[in-house]
């Protein structure tokens, strides 16, 4: 995921975060169970599908403390 892509996740409303996040963990479990099958070849997308699922955990994070900041 390249930065631009970073900056369009802040764009979104936290229910498509959320539907990135199901797609990403779902992801995730197909590559896990490609390599525990040796199909996947390239074993860095592991990595990168890991921090794909971190950015938008934080984003999600971020979003909800502004929320109880706004609250308050």
């Amino acid at each position: 995921m390249k930065l631009r892509d970073k900056k369009q996740l802040f764009e979104k409303s936290e229910k498509e975060l959320i539907k990135d996040l199901k797609q990403a963990k779902e992801a995730l479990f197909n590559l896990i169970l490609e390599k525990s099958q040796n199909k996947l070849k390239n074993t860095k997308s592991l990595f990168w599908k890991r921090k794909e699922i971190a950015w938008i955990l934080t984003i999600l994070k971020e979003k909800e403390l502004l929320t109880k900041k706004e609250n308050i």
